[in-house]
């Protein structure tokens, strides 16, 4: 049975029993922080299971792709060594959100398994949790399973109760419950024992299917560390199976990659690196991994340091080194997601994004990492030759910081050859740079130094959208980190508002300034930002005056300040979505900062954006700052938000109710401060565009006043080169094109003057070559050399000479520059390289050539004459050898 026709039968089972059928969502976990990557099916109804979110159904079935390849759940040093563990796969899933239960969930997984994918009951064994009598006799007395087929499985030993593999939980508190797994019997060919053995390892027996049984609330106290679990109001349902374990079944392989998930893939890498062993482990490895790539492309997610970004670069490099290790030396990665994309089962629309951009990705980054492949691999390589019993920490911590090779690759290689890894000591290695790193950095936050000391009931309320002074009372004053009761005249501190206007530095944009007054007292704002979630500090100096804790004030921002951040902070907002007009809907922002003087947006691109399309964000922005539009600023839920269009950031995690800012075409959750018209923002100018890592590039623009500013310095340059060139503005481009030109055949004409000068010189000093017994050697100092290749001059002349060594001296930022070139009939007794790097050894230096040329650089403290004689003595002893 194919795996498309695996899932249709999946799909249309479940909606036959009244399931809504719901797309896959991301690999990006939606609004959850606490999650790296989707990692399977229930995810996407987290929300839902704790209540929080409500669905306009109660029952669901989705074909959810997942991913573990990071955080808590990874597999990925597991994959290429089973045959069954995958960074990439696809959970089919049923679920029941207080609707159905026990009984029918079991019961239509018997039905999907037995009826209609026709596995033999015989071949079924059943787990459950130990004390889980309800779902025991479920399968025991009305389903039917035979006693011996359905294993009880206690907690763990010596371990917490419902610690067991069949007693599931959301987190060490909150919603849990028993759980009972499904494996299928392969056969016995295959090694293993029946689930619950005490030696149960092997591949005979695989878990197929997962029933979770939500019904609990679990809490810890935590004074005496014991466990009540109380029932929840609604018990729900929540299941799971691989589709590529099911496939193997199904088509009698018994091994994932030999399903018509992976066969089309291992046949693709098979060709592109040359291998002609299809069953090696390393085309599994790569198969598997452009299958990560893609999706993790596909989701927004790039290759960078960091994060996400650094797992997708992990599993990209992982997937070069298992080609670098079958032979292939050329990039070949990029060339496999035409494959996956065009002839592999897909069923997720999302694949439509741009094949060519996900290979440029793919290629960039295999691009960069090729070098430092090469080197690290050769030095592990020649280290594992040696057959130590384990790798010592701190080579693989020289490897890393010197090479660049990444540590996940230096374990995976280890484990290939048998070898253990010291982690300690390259943990140790790396901790000692991170306190050098830190103790000689010169930039340090003094200003502001935010943490948990700063304890607080009271949350304050912000009421600053609007541009008013508000009366509040001061419920927190510290100094450093001490609260205290009173400040005083020129105290440096941090004041705690019940309520105020001063929009707290969050979501890119920066903190308001201001002042916090009364009759006897003022106190200047130079920053704001959160302490904790709802608590908003307001940092400055107290200018005279005393202010004392329960103070009555009035806080008053800077609205000429305010007004230029809300100025640039619409503008981002803008510029965002011109962004995705111009380079496309794929543009993901990665990050920004806004603050009274300029715009700083960073999103994921991999290449520099031509002038012609930066004039097109431009125009596109400023359209709509000429249509002076209104913002439109609503409260919705965070569901209805994303219903209705919304932009959001993936690793941010928002309220049940969000603020929803549409500024023409854009629409974001922000919760920002913005004009009110876009023709507020008066002009919008891009001023630099770079890269600022690996995928990403960053754009900083200015807008209102500052973009007029910028545009008169361009107009003030642009009038000053015609003045002073007095030309018309039309006729600059093609005399700046013909200057060029000229400039170009006068340095052409100055070179060959320079090198005939130059040859003429060297030429003048050959009478004064010293003679060594048959050897003539000329040795001199040179000046004015002009960065001329000395040794196509001296090329020249060794044409016309015979025995003759040439060595020259010249003194180019304070150091000695050396030269050594031998006529080609006495290169078998005297090597230049081998002189240069003598006369290193008595100076100090270094250098470096072959045995006809040579150079070097030296200390200055050695003079001509100190030089010369090392020279000659060496020729001296070397001539005859």
């Amino acid at each position: 049975m194919k795996s498309i026709e695996i899932c249709n039968k999946f799909l249309s089972f479940f909606k036959s029993k009244g399931h809504t059928i719901v797309p896959s969502s991301s690999l990006i976990p939606d609004n959850d922080s606490s999650l790296l990557f989707t990692n399977s099916g229930m995810v996407q109804f987290k929300d839902v299971f704790l209540g929080i979110e409500k669905r306009n159904y109660l029952r669901a079935t989705s074909i959810q792709r997942c991913l573990r390849a990071g955080g808590k759940h990874n597999d990925l040093e597991n994959v290429g060594y089973t045959n069954y563990h995958h960074t990439f796969f696809q959970m089919l899933g049923n679920w029941s959100f207080g609707d159905y239960f026990k009984y029918e969930s079991l019961q239509w997984t018997w039905e999907l398994l037995t009826q209609i994918y026709g596995l033999s009951i015989e071949r079924l064994w059943i787990t459950v949790y130990i004390t889980d009598d309800e779902t025991y006799n479920i399968w025991t007395n009305k389903i039917g399973v035979p006693k011996e087929r359905v294993i009880r499985i206690g907690d763990k030993k010596n371990s917490p109760l419902y610690t067991s593999d069949n007693f599931w939980q959301m987190s060490d508190t909150g919603p849990c419950g028993p759980c009972s797994e499904i494996f299928y019997d392969c056969g016995s060919t295959f090694h293993g024992n029946p689930p619950g053995s005490k030696e149960n390892f092997g591949n005979r027996y695989i878990e197929i299917w997962n029933n979770v049984f939500m019904q609990f609330n679990k809490e810890i106290n935590p004074k005496t560390g014991s466990i009540k679990l109380t029932k929840l109001p609604k018990y729900c349902v929540d299941t799971g199976m691989g589709l590529e374990r099911l496939a193997s079944i199904l088509q009698n392989v018994y091994n994932n990659y030999e399903t018509d998930l992976f066969k089309t893939l291992i046949k693709a890498a098979a060709r592109e690196t040359n291998c002609n062993n299809l069953k090696n482990n390393s085309l599994k490895v790569i198969a598997d991994h452009i299958r990560a790539c893609v999706f993790l492309i596909i989701d927004g997610v790039f290759p960078g340091n960091e994060g996400r970004g650094y797992v997708l670069r992990r599993i990209i490099r992982r997937a070069i080194r298992h080609g670098y290790k079958l032979g292939q030396n050329s990039i070949f990665l990029y060339k496999l997601v035409k494959d996956l994309i065009f002839n592999t089962y897909i069923i997720y629309k999302e694949l439509k994004i741009s094949v060519i951009k996900i290979e440029e990705i793919l290629k960039k980054e295999e691009e960069c990492f090729r070098k430092t492949l090469k080197y690290g691999i050769k030095i592990l390589e020649n280290i594992l030759l040696t057959k130590p019993d384990k790798l010592d920490g701190k080579l693989a911590f020289i490897l890393y910081d010197t090479y660049g090779f990444p540590i996940d690759l230096t374990i995976d290689i280890c484990k290939e050859h048998n070898v253990s890894f010291n982690k300690n000591d390259f943990i140790l290695e790396m901790e000692k740079q991170r306190n050098n790193a830190r103790l000689n950095s010169k930039f340090k936050d003094i200003k502001l130094n935010i943490n948990n000391n700063y304890i607080i009931d009271q949350e304050t309320k912000f009421i600053g959208y609007k541009l008013k002074t508000y009366t509040s009372k001061i419920i927190g004053l510290y100094i450093d980190t001490n609260s205290v009761k009173t400040i005083n005249i020129n105290q440096e501190a941090l004041i705690i508002l019940d309520i105020t206007p001063f929009y707290a530095e969050s979501g890119g944009q920066a903190g308001d300034i201001g002042t916090i007054k009364n009759d006897f007292a003022l106190f200047v704002v130079n920053n704001t930002k959160k302490i904790k979630k709802n608590i908003i500090c307001h940092y400055g100096i107290l200018k005279y005056g005393i202010l004392n804790i329960n103070n009555n004030v009035v806080a008053s921002i800077d609205t000429s300040y305010r007004k230029k951040i809300t100025r640039n902070h619409s503008g981002t907002h803008l510029l965002n979505r011109a962004l995705r007009e111009v380079l496309g809907e794929d543009i993901i922002q990665k990050g920004s900062f806004i603050n009274s003087k300029k715009i700083r947006f960073d999103f994921n691109y991999n290449k520099p954006i031509s002038h012609k399309n930066i004039q097109k964000i431009e125009k596109i922005v400023n359209k709509e700052i000429l249509e002076n539009n209104p913002i439109k600023i609503k409260l919705m839920s965070f569901n209805d938000a994303i219903n209705f269009g919304a932009i959001r950031l993936f690793n941010k995690k928002y309220d049940k109710k969000v603020r929803v800012v549409s500024i023409g075409k854009s629409i974001e959750l922000c919760g920002g401060t913005h004009v009110k018209y876009t023709g507020d923002i008066g002009l919008f100018k891009i001023i630099s565009e770079n890269g600022i890592s690996s995928g990403v590039r960053r754009i900083e623009a200015v807008t209102g006043e500052k973009a007029l500013l910028v545009m008169q310095k361009l107009s003030n340059i642009f009038y000053e080169i015609t003045s002073e060139l007095k030309l018309p503005p039309g006729e600059i481009k093609k005399h700046i094109i013909d200057m060029k030109n000229n400039i170009k055949l006068f340095e052409s004409e100055l070179y060959k003057i320079r090198f005939q000068f130059m040859l003429n010189k060297i030429k003048s000093l050959l009478p004064n070559v010293i003679n060594i017994n048959g050897i003539k050697v000329l040795i001199s100092t040179l000046d004015n050399v002009y960065n001329l290749p000395i040794n196509k001059i001296v090329n020249e002349l060794k044409n016309q000479l015979k025995y003759t060594i040439f060595f020259f001296i010249t003194i180019k930022e304070k150091k000695n520059n050396l030269f050594a070139s031998v006529t080609p009939d006495l290169v078998n007794k005297i090597k230049a390289n081998e002189l240069i790097n003598f006369i290193i050894k008595q100076i100090g230096g270094k250098g470096g050539g072959n045995p006809n040329t040579a150079q070097g650089t030296g200390s200055k403290d050695k003079n001509f004459k100190y030089i010369t004689k090392n020279v000659i003595n060496w020729i001296k002893k070397n001539n005859f050898n």
